[in-house]
């Protein structure tokens, strides 16, 4: 039988375990500390680290190959130190390519292939209080509704915490001394691509887009992989209503038996759904009686939270369902929707001038969530642009060509956006910043929005398209677009429109 067969536990005998860590960010030093307390015997291989990570690591004792050491390859491509210690588990950060030397040395030679999430899972029982998983993920609204999620469950008694993807790392919540009650994670379909089988008590897939097709190799590989986070729920496995890919994956899946599909929607719920019937949030899937439902907040307290829109409302619609599936009382996620604030960048209001509202949606990365943006307001200077992975635009850009005042194109990937606006288009005004010095581009767009913008329209930065050809990360990108938006202001933009 595999070794790893029988490491179910924390308290299991990991020593001495050979695991290769592939990774040293956030997740992959917490994968190495955890395994420096259990014992194993593991490398870290990382192209890059952070010092006083690598600081730590020399105090742990924990060997690794950083930078240039990483990169000394043997024949098969794979540091030869690696090859020497024979690892019997290889524990990756999920953004590393299944098409990477080391990950395809792995599956050639059966070893098995885990992340943080994997681990985590075996682990979890290190404390008498041992959580409850609910694991969401989607093209869009992964955060939004994790948060959301966790906000409701802490509004009813629990001790909780958001991770995976967002948060605190997964395995730093397992070996939290106190424990909690339940772990609310946000799972990537890079994490789903590796995802060994663990069993949540609920789970969604909020919506299936094109997005990181060049990573997975096709739309049916990212929808397939996606659909992974419902099996073994034991529970309620979420869907959309409005995009039955998402009920499909629910009904493909291997799933505890008991276990209910519950869907969401912007219209009036059916059975087994919660939904809205005109201002009130519904529920009709946690009721005593098929034919009953119960109000669970309305369109003020969502006010409350900022921007409404329909993703928004879709968005606390599913995490209601998922806080309901957990025992939460309907009371208790009014009051946690009625407290709840949106992370930055999403659909953020930046300012109002001279009727022009601006918008930073920087964290909209692909084409899903721009819809999502570029749905929610009626007339559109679209900022759009970036790096866009694989995807093609021109859908998005016909679909909302009669919304768009004009378009300002930045990026790496420029030459594919402004071909899908001439070809989608053509009766709208392009302008395309081509400036090389990355400090400007947010300065330029403002500028040149501030030109074409008129009273009544909204100026959103939706870009579509990930940020790191031009800006550290979504969060400098919006944050470089909220500062020449307000210098603009205190410059004078009383001019705008």
């Amino acid at each position: 039988m595999n070794k790893l067969e029988h490491l179910r536990s924390w308290h299991s005998d990991w020593r001495n375990l050979r695991v290769g860590v592939i990774g040293l960010g956030v997740t992959g030093f917490s994968v190495a500390d955890t395994l420096a307390e259990l014992g194993a015997n593991q490398l870290v291989i990382a192209p890059k680290a952070e010092a006083d990570l690598v600081d730590i690591l020399d105090v742990l004792g924990v060997p690794y190959l950083l930078g240039a050491d990483a990169e000394a390859k043997s024949d098969f491509g794979v540091p030869e130190q690696l090859i020497q210690l024979e690892p019997e588990l290889i524990v990756t950060s999920p953004g590393v390519r299944p098409d990477s030397p080391i990950i395809e040395w792995a599956v050639a030679n059966d070893i098995p292939i885990w992340t943080d999430i994997d681990l985590a899972w075996r682990l979890r029982d290190k404390t008498h209080r041992i959580a409850e998983w609910i694991c969401i993920t989607g093209t869009n609204g992964k955060t939004t509704t994790t948060q959301l999620t966790e906000a409701m469950l802490h509004a009813g008694g629990k001790r909780v915490a958001a991770c995976g993807n967002i948060g605190t790392p997964v395995l730093d919540a397992i070996r939290d001394p106190e424990g909690f009650d339940a772990l609310v994670l946000e799972l990537s379909s890079f994490q789903l691509h590796y995802l060994q089988p663990i069993s949540p008590i609920a789970s969604a897939v909020l919506n299936i887009a094109e997005d990181h097709l060049d990573w997975h190799g096709g739309f049916a590989n990212y929808a397939k992989t996606k659909g992974k986070v419902y099996e073994n729920t034991q529970l309620a496995c979420v869907y959309n209503v409005a995009d039955s890919a998402t009920r499909n994956l629910v009904e493909d899946a291997d799933v505890i038996e008991g276990a209910r599909a519950i869907g969401f929607t912007l219209g009036s719920p059916g059975r087994a759904e919660v939904g809205y019937v005109e201002d009130i949030l519904v529920d009709r899937a946690f009721v005593e009686s098929y034919d009953s439902a119960m109000p669970i907040a309305d369109l003020k307290d969502i006010a409350a939270i900022g921007v409404v829109t329909p993703h928004l409302l879709a968005n606390v619609a599913a995490a209601s369902a998922l806080a309901l599936a957990a025992g939460i009382e309907r009371q208790s996620i009014r009051n946690a929707i009625r407290n709840f604030k949106l992370d930055h960048h999403r659909i953020e209001l930046v300012a109002e001038a001279n009727s022009v509202t601006w918008i930073d949606d920087s964290k909209a990365t692909n084409p899903h969530a721009t819809a999502a943006s570029l749905a929610s307001f009626e007339s559109v200077v679209w900022v759009v642009g970036g790096l866009l992975k694989g995807v093609d635009i021109t859908p998005l850009v016909e679909k909302f060509a009669p919304k768009l005042r004009a378009a300002i194109v930045i990026g790496a990937d420029r030459e594919p956006v402004l071909a899908a606006l001439a070809s989608a288009a053509s009766q709208v005004p392009v302008f395309e910043v081509t400036t090389e010095d990355n400090a400007m581009v947010m300065s330029t767009v403002v500028g040149y929005a501030a030109q074409v913008a008129e009273p009544g329209d909204t100026v959103l930065l939706a870009p579509a398209s990930a940020s790191m050809d031009q800006f550290k990360d979504y969060a400098d990108r919006g944050n470089q677009f909220a500062a020449a938006v307000q210098a603009l202001l205190e410059q004078g933009g009383h001019s705008i429109g």
